[in-house]
């Protein structure tokens, strides 16, 4: 069975199989890194060098948001002084017309990230937020021209717009006054909700644009969290070496991980392929990306 797999074509670029399915090709000209204007990368006192570098040389316009160490952060939850890091990124997408790419210190790309298609409609006036690296991700819809809309937490890579950046300042926001910054919140969990509430459409990936290479945080296991997360399906082999020791062993976790979400129907739900209209497209991408050897 092939894959429906997202890209931005118009209907005359369509190809149709004899099975019906849609096979979509994607023209450099519509790849993800000719689709956003500016790419943040949000550290701390990480080195972004090799990342950077890396970025800049995809295609991407890079620049790097360090958290610079006040007073008053002594007593923040990490999770609070994360979602400050990226109110500032979010501050700064306001400045853009072009949507805009925002991955922490700890991303590490595909090799081929630089031809790989946008995982969201350029078209979409109502963009919320696309994820490049899902975590816990669901999908709800399979557009007509192949894009995911669904679920996902983390806020490793994605992108997001002028107008969905308000509403996430907005979000942050509240979350300073309740419960405010010295409690520990999962914000990024309720991102898709907050957004989707409000009428923007969120994306997820077909397969992943890269890998958490990152170690865990302490809160999450402190509140009962999964302590580590990682990409269950990867576009291709990773640009340089995460900074977690055993690749092998962390990417068979992913891969074992995400093939355990899928028979569990944890990444499409039961409900949500029962009272689809086209519950065959929905399938076909959940199970279509799997099919790889590649861990």
């Amino acid at each position: 069975m092939a894959a429906l797999r997202p890209s931005p074509l118009k209907a005359s670029d369509l190809n149709n199989s004899s099975k019906g399915i849609i096979i979509l090709t994607t023209p450099m000209n519509h790849a993800l890194v000719n689709c956003i204007g500016q790419t943040f990368i949000l550290a701390y006192q990480e080195n972004t060098n090799q990342l950077a570098a890396w970025l800049a040389q995809a295609g991407c316009r890079v620049e790097v948001l360090r958290q610079l160490h006040r007073a008053e952060y002594k007593t923040y939850s990490r999770s609070y002084l994360c979602l400050l890091n990226h109110r500032k990124a979010w501050e700064r997408a306001l400045l853009s017309e072009q949507p805009t790419l925002i991955v922490e210190a700890d991303f590490v790309p595909v090799a081929n990230f630089a031809k790989l298609p946008p995982p969201f409609d350029p078209a979409d006036q109502n963009l919320g937020i696309a994820w490049l690296y899902t975590c816990a991700p669901q999908i709800y819809h399979i557009t007509d021209r192949g894009y995911a809309e669904g679920y996902s937490t983390s806020m490793v890579a994605y992108v997001i717009t002028k107008r969905s950046a308000w509403r996430l300042i907005e979000l942050a926001e509240g979350i300073n006054a309740t419960p405010g910054p010295e409690t520990y919140t999962p914000w990024d969990s309720g991102i898709e909700y907050y957004l989707r509430d409000r009428n923007f459409h969120n994306y997820v990936p077909w397969r992943n644009y890269g890998e958490h290479g990152g170690m865990p945080n302490p809160e999450h296991q402190q509140n009962n969290l999964s302590t580590t997360h990682r990409a269950d399906v990867l576009y291709g082999p990773l640009a340089f070496e995460p900074a977690y020791q055993n690749l092998l062993r962390e990417r068979a976790y992913g891969r074992v991980k995400g093939l355990g979400r899928l028979l569990l129907n944890k990444y499409l739900r039961g409900p949500v392929l029962r009272d689809s209209a086209q519950p065959a497209r929905l399938l076909q991408f959940a199970i279509g990306r799997q099919l790889t050897s590649r861990l």
